[in-house]
């Protein structure tokens, strides 16, 4: 049996965490009903429903099915990867339907569940047909090209990083910056309880970031997946056209949220005089490390990261960005947008963990 590292793998545990968070949202007022959770399997047919609720429900877990199939047959050929797919991705939509019967914002739903697993095997059965046509060994091929054996985790959070872009930020590049919605969600859910006291005061309120400091954050945020790129290909020539095509996503994923928040008009309203400088700055650090070791790309990396969520996390964003997070909140993709917005929290420290992990490792001899 051919055991293979693939970015599968955590792509799927990802995914299936997002489908958690979108199925339980908002995630209060659990109350029980005196049935059973799964009562719904039993119940007649929903009379009504939408073209929307149908296509939401199989797009929702089609990527799910592909993945686990992909993820399966890379690591087991043998074994019947759109069989357990299925049955995994079926297994996960019946427990959240099944939990839906304690939320009351949520309504389980006997074809939600049937169209989940009707999605998950199109997923499944997507990602063998391109396995039978030849384009998974076309990717295998192009990987060990390209890439190092152990490089799956890296390749998951490049293929996160310009989705995380797509959630509003208070600097174009800046994500992870929690620490001060993070306060406020602590003084609010304490208030009235004595645990309020415990809570440590700031001396001096945040201030917004000074335009150096804001330089100094987007070049970091972009030259970020450059190195975490550059500690993974085997070539020079790789590394630059790599960073041309991340920076090319970045830019892209940043104009669709302004353009998303804003109105398509002011896609590039972002763009000032810092934003300039800042990409400057990352694309002349792309080209004078392009020839470093991974090593010292993985150490720089973790230097840069730790520096910038420092920056970001001691600085307060402005009344606008509030009330800009505050429109999306209460829009009418608010799932969609939960679900982007903790990948734009996130990310980085999903990153920071990585990048512990590694350099934990010896160095390769």
């Amino acid at each position: 049996m051919v055991m293979r590292r693939t970015a599968a793998w955590p792509l799927a545990w990802i995914y299936a965490l997002l489908i958690v968070y979108a199925s339980l949202y908002p995630f209060d007022q659990w109350r029980a009903q005196g049935i059973a959770p799964w009562a719904f399997l039993l119940a007649p047919l929903p009379r009504y429903w939408t073209g929307f609720d149908v296509i939401s429900n199989v797009l929702g877990y089609a990527p799910l099915g592909f993945l686990c199939a992909l993820a399966i047959h890379r690591t087991r050929p043998r074994a019947h990867a759109i069989v357990w797919a299925a049955l995994a991705a079926a297994a996960l939509s019946l427990a959240l339907e099944s939990l839906q019967m304690f939320l009351p914002a949520r309504v389980p739903s006997n074809v939600d569940w049937a169209l989940n697993v009707a999605g998950a095997l199109a997923g499944a059965m997507t990602a063998r047909a391109l396995e039978w046509a030849g384009a998974v060994d076309h990717w295998s091929r192009f990987r060990e090209r390209w890439f190092v054996p152990e490089s799956s985790g890296a390749l998951a959070l490049l293929a996160l990083w310009p989705p995380a872009l797509l959630f509003p930020v208070a600097v174009p590049f800046g994500l992870g910056q929690i620490l001060e919605r993070l306060e406020a969600a602590l003084v609010q859910e304490m208030q009235g309880s004595p645990l309020l006291d415990l809570l440590p005061l700031r001396e001096v309120e945040l201030q917004p970031l000074l335009p150096i400091n804001e330089v100094l954050c987007v070049a970091m945020g972009v030259l970020l997946p450059c190195l975490l790129a550059y500690s993974v290909l085997r070539q020079t020539h790789q590394r630059l056209a790599m960073a041309a095509t991340l920076l090319a996503l970045g830019l892209l994923g940043s104009a669709l949220s302004a353009a998303l928040t804003y109105g398509p008009a002011h896609a590039w309203d972002w763009v000032g005089s810092e934003v300039l400088l800042g990409g400057v700055l990352a694309v002349l650090a792309c080209l004078g490390l392009c020839l470093a070791p991974a090593r010292v790309c993985l150490v720089l990396m973790l230097v840069l990261l730790v520096w910038q969520l420092a920056l970001l996390n001691n600085a307060s964003a402005d009344v606008y960005f509030a009330q800009t997070l505050q429109a999306w909140e209460q829009g009418r993709f608010i799932r969609f947008h939960g679900l982007i917005q903790w990948l734009g929290w996130l990310w980085p420290y999903g990153l920071l963990a990585y990048l512990v992990a590694r350099l934990s490792q010896p160095p390769a001899a």
